[in-house]
């Protein structure tokens, strides 16, 4: 009756084990590393960047527990911090020879110092949350100004528009700061010009001067019309960054406006924070922009002379200068999708880029008149462009279209994931920077698991001085749930904050809770008159219903705030719901597992060891001989 099969049994073991193993990496904490990663969206880590970096290290004469190559950096372990210091102070003189123009990020990092055995099967310590563990934190100054001056030359482009369509004449359209001038030689079609272009354009204010022939309108932006942009920058910042920050698949990112212009990442938990300072802390745009083709450019190409007013210089991916127009065609906020693919015909990687409905009118009204002629596809990072490709329009673009280049399927994924992750509506510039080092956290950490420990304990005691062997049975079973409940958590690299311990000692209490239940039926059982071995089997099959009744409406309250909370909550919910199922496995399988394992075989059985039984029959027969 009270008997398991082998496979069940075998199933119990396996889980032991897995918990076991999987939690067992939380245990050996975190040793010193540096971690090398590339500095540019053009630049990518292969390899023997490994090889390269164990050189140098070994040149500077510090040994490292072991350099290894993970996905998109290299990792060096120490044993120490001043090992540390020495190889990021040696990998940065030797792979960054211009402090300036940086081409890799050398970051300290952390570790973990489990075996390499562990790490071979993706054993890996859980992460812990910023208010335990620490993390990276950023400060973003946005470039408002950069912001204004965007709006007036994507203004100055309207107007140039609006003018042509109206067929008013003018003499010429400069942008002076974020002031839009516009020059007639005629009091007439200035003031037709002042009348559309009020009536068009209405974040601008028109002030007409000059005199003769030299008669001028200047437009500036609105202080209205300026607040607009730069809450739109900033708000298009900070979903820009929440993109990033999903790429990079950090949990309980917290992003947050501080003040006009500022924003404050912070990312607990994180282990890669060469990456992601890498992600968030760049600025980089596309932009497209015809190529210059004159005789006044082709000899600035040459150094024969000057580069045009009109034009800027930039460099080739092969390191040719090229000559485009300072005019943007199309900007990155109106892209909507970018995605790696190859080319039906050659085979060549390309990136498929969407952009909305603005930029289709954009690119067809330039492409139309330039058929033949080049554009220039430009990365902008960190302040610095980058000709990604320039290649000869064909014929009228729309809102689909792609970039064709020299370019690795590998390069066109990582371009494409950062083009999609979201274009920056300003550019931001990481003004500080802290890696959080856990010394409140640790006080928090003692806190939080003298608070479980004690917790365990002072349930151990109680349930063993009341349910006696089915009290250490349902100890046990506590015990379980919580190695299981630790080892999803490290299992799925979930984040544990404070809000998750408070999660854990929740599920302590709901889990004995669930033996309770069972070992009250076996009691209830025994005093009906019930045989042992009838009262544990109708004691854990009567009691399941009660257990999946209150787990599954806990469960229901979890996944609403696992649904609609963030942050901490969410936090909270995660390890409250993953606690739920493993105290219905340890309280209801593992539990009866052990019973059955160590009262199933006795034939004979006269009694158990669940404390005191007290009957009503025994209590009235005693009431009526007195």
């Amino acid at each position: 009756m009270n008997r398991y099969p082998l496979w069940r049994y075998a199933i119990l073991v396996i889980a032991l084990v897995v918990g076991f193993v999987y939690t067992l990496p939380n245990f050996y904490g975190e040793a010193p590393a540096v971690q090398v990663s590339s500095g540019k969206a053009t630049l990518k880590l292969d390899a023997a960047m490994a090889s390269r970096v164990e050189q140098i290290l070994n040149g500077a004469g510090v040994k490292p527990d072991f350099v290894q190559f993970e996905g998109t950096s290299v990792k060096a372990r120490f044993a120490d911090l001043d090992s540390q210091r020495k190889a990021k102070d040696a990998l940065g003189a030797a792979l960054n020879p211009d402090p300036s123009n940086p081409s890799y990020i050398v970051a300290l990092n952390l570790l973990t110092r489990s075996p390499h055995w562990l790490t071979s099967i993706r054993a890996l310590p859980m992460f812990l949350g910023l208010d335990l563990r620490g993390g990276v934190y950023f400060l973003m100054q946005v470039d408002m100004k950069s912001a204004l001056a965007k709006r007036a030359e994507a203004l100055t482009g309207d107007i140039r528009t609006l003018l042509r369509d109206k067929n008013i004449r003018h003499s010429g359209i400069a942008r002076e700061g974020n002031t839009v001038v516009i020059s007639f030689r005629d009091q007439a079609t200035m003031t037709a010009a002042h009348n559309v272009l009020s009536d068009q354009l209405s974040d601008l204010d028109w002030v007409e001067g000059g005199s003769g022939t030299d008669l001028k309108l200047s437009g500036n932006l609105k202080p209205a019309a300026a607040k607009r942009v730069q809450d739109t920058a900033i708000t298009q910042n900070i979903t820009t960054l929440h993109n990033r920050v999903n790429e990079l698949g950090v949990s309980e990112p917290v992003i947050q406006q501080q003040g006009p212009d500022r924003v404050v990442v912070q990312l607990p938990g994180v282990q890669d924070t060469a990456r992601a300072k890498d992600i968030i802390g760049r600025t980089a745009t596309l932009e497209l922009r015809m190529v210059d083709d004159s005789a006044e450019a082709i000899g600035a190409v040459t150094g024969a002379g000057p580069v045009p007013l009109a034009d800027e210089k930039f460099t080739d991916r092969d390191g040719s200068p090229l000559i485009v127009k300072r005019q943007v065609v199309l900007a990155g906020d109106n892209l909507t999708d970018a995605q790696p693919n190859f080319d039906q015909q050659t085979h060549e990687p390309i990136i498929s880029l969407t952009v909305d409905a603005q930029g289709a009118r954009q690119l067809r009204d330039v492409t139309r008149d330039n058929v033949g002629k080049r554009m220039a596809i430009l990365l902008f990072e960190k302040g610095k462009g980058e000709v990604i490709t320039a290649p000869v329009i064909r014929s009228e673009l729309g809102a689909h279209f792609q970039i064709t280049g020299r370019m690795t399927p590998q390069e066109a994924t990582d371009q494409a994931l950062l083009l999609r992750a979201g274009s920056l509506a300003a550019p931001m510039e990481i003004i500080e920077e802290r890696t959080i080092g856990p010394s409140l956290g640790a006080e928090n950490i003692t806190k939080g698991y003298d608070s479980v420990l004690y917790g365990f304990i002072a349930i151990m005691v109680f349930m063993i001085c009341y349910y006696l062997l089915f009290g250490v049975i349902s100890t046990l079973a506590l015990g379980f749930n919580l190695l299981l409940l630790l080892a999803l958590l490290s299992m799925l690299q979930a984040t544990l904050s404070l809000p998750g311990i408070a999660a854990i000692a929740l599920t302590l209490g709901m889990a004995i809770d669930a033996n309770v239940l069972i070992n009250e039926r076996v009691r209830e059982e025994l005093r009906a008159g019930a045989s042992p071995q009838v009262a544990i089997h109708n004691g854990y099959d009567r009691a399941f219903a009660t257990i999946l009744d209150s787990n599954v409406t806990t469960l229901i309250a979890g996944l609403a705030l696992l649904t609609f909370g963030s942050g901490p909550v969410r936090g909270f919910a995660v390890v409250h719901c993953l606690g739920i199922m493993t105290s219905m496995f340890s309280a209801v399988m593992f539990s009866r597992g052990l019973v059955n394992l160590w009262y199933g075989r006795q034939k004979k059985l006269k009694s158990l060891s669940i404390g005191q039984i007290w009957k009503p029959q025994a209590e009235l027969a005693a009431g009526t001989k007195a």
